[in-house]
């Protein structure tokens, strides 16, 4: 699911300092121009994530003026339509499942998390993602089943009594934790159903759940102003921000002294602005090297498969396990992705000759030979984003994916196979029943497969799967 390209620091847009004769002497206690460049370096890897949370979270939550705006802390907000190309407040939106979502504040006590019962012919979970970009559990047709129950989301350093009927206790790592509500939508006609499941789903605090006095109210927070432009500059002071909420977890003490060495992190007061043109130059250039080594490992990430790239980025703090740049890799890819056994994200810019994707220069399909479709438990899907921005992309027929639920009404081959039309133009006749709709431009194909099988044929492990899926073939 705010990679959004615009937002990431890049240092080559930035008026980088260089130091000059006159530049200050280095003070006391200074780690000095290479080690300081290689911890922000290591810091910008580390704190990519993180800051990108603090990002969505803000334009989510806080900022009541933003057009992503959603609802205040602890409240749920039920969307009633799947996302389109106006949602612009997180890459790769998933535009198969009207998202309910809801924001923890876990400061003051515990949230409770209710799910009505669900058609177990419906999928539907919960994802769980801390501020570090951990998923921690799930609750959903996969995880819990499909029946009614009550759980308890805790925040990191919460002791007390688990109270009866509580079916299961999920421990954020940090204070502040979004939880994804995916429901599926059949077709346009089944929203009304969608809208019912929805209603259905409730978070409340600990103490209403058990009709007692609430606790104390947590301080009030000055949220800092987040925008892209803001993050160019002051990257590092919304990483000292949010990790004040983020206690350090075990593999985290080295990397958090490192960065405390040069002012960053909780209680720390680091200020860009007020930098020398040495200290300045030190940091941009640890960004900039930062930011190549992300854009790098999302680029290799997992296994090429038929040019595209299968992998399981996503998880909770033991699958990372410490390993920051594929911490990051995952989330400038698509930031909340599920963890594979939940969803599997096979994505590509490429043909199967190894060309870019281009929709302004040539049209592609993808053929789904008969019987061999994405294997799944739950559905599949394909959908279209603009490669410059990993957002949707608006076309005149307001089709962003092709998916499983949508097979009845596509033309089918004679030998029952499925093409799938990939173009900026109509296909037109028949064949537009099969087109996906592409930017006038490059192109970033996601597809999505929900609970996928775990006996052959399968996409699991990702990259190592027995299913394979088809190459993008350039037709014209």
């Amino acid at each position: 699911m705010l990679t959004k390209r615009q937002f990431v620091l890049s240092a080559a847009a930035l008026p980088l300092a260089v130091p000059c004769a006159g530049a200050r002497a280095q003070g006391a206690g200074r780690p000095g121009f290479l080690k300081a460049k290689d911890i922000a370096e290591e810091g910008f890897i580390y704190g990519l994530p993180i800051v990108m949370n603090y990002g969505v979270m803000y334009e989510f939550c806080v900022d009541r003026t933003s057009s992503q705006y959603k609802a205040q802390f602890n409240v749920i907000s039920n969307e009633a339509k799947v996302f389109t190309y106006k949602d612009t407040a997180v890459p790769t939106p998933n535009s198969d499942t009207p998202y309910s979502m809801f924001w923890a504040d876990l400061r003051a006590e515990p949230i409770v998390i209710s799910v009505p019962a669900v058609d177990p012919k419906r999928y539907y979970s919960v994802q769980l993602c801390d501020g570090n970009t951990y998923n921690y559990g799930y609750i959903g047709s996969r995880a819990t089943g499909s029946e009614a129950g009550d759980y308890m989301v805790v925040g990191p350093d919460w002791k007390g009594d688990v109270p009866s009927g509580i079916r299961k206790v999920f421990r954020s790592g940090t204070q502040f934790s979004l939880l994804i509500f995916r429901t599926q939508l059949f077709d346009a006609d089944d929203m009304e159903n969608v809208k019912k499941i929805q209603a259905g789903y409730k978070g409340q605090p600990l103490s209403a759940y058990l009709h007692k006095p609430s606790p104390p109210a947590a301080p009030t927070i000055a949220f800092p102003k987040f925008s892209k432009e803001l993050a160019k500059l002051e990257f590092f002071e919304f990483l000292d921000f949010a990790l004040q909420f983020a206690p350090a977890q075990p593999n985290e003490v080295e990397i958090r002294a490192r960065l405390a060495s040069i002012g960053i992190g909780p209680g720390k007061t680091f200020d860009f602005k007020t930098l020398s043109l040495e200290d300045k130059a030190e940091i941009l250039i640890g960004m900039k090297l930062g930011d190549r080594k992300v854009d790098e490992a999302v680029a290799g990430a997992g296994k090429n498969v038929n040019y595209w790239q299968v992998s399981g980025l996503f998880g909770d703090s033991a699958h990372f396990n410490g390993n920051w740049l594929q911490r990051a890799a995952a989330a400038r890819g698509g930031i909340f992705g599920n963890d594979p056994e939940e969803a599997t994200y096979p994505m590509t810019r490429s043909d199967s000759e190894s060309n870019t994707l281009d929709g302004s220069a040539h049209n592609y399909t993808v053929t789904f030979a008969a019987g061999q479709y994405p294997p799944v438990n739950a559905f599949w899907s394909i959908t279209m984003y603009d490669s410059k921005n990993q957002l949707l992309v608006e076309n005149p027929i307001g089709r962003y994916l092709i998916n499983s639920p949508m097979l009845p009404s596509m033309k089918k081959n004679a030998d029952g196979s499925l093409t799938i039309y990939i173009q900026n133009k109509s296909p037109g006749g028949a064949n537009e029943s099969n087109w996906l709709p592409a930017p006038n431009g490059p192109i970033y194909l996601v597809m999505r497969l929900y609970w996928p099988k775990t006996t052959s044929p399968s996409i699991l492990p990702p990259g190592d799967g027995t299913w394979r899926p088809p190459g993008v073939k350039r037709s014209s």
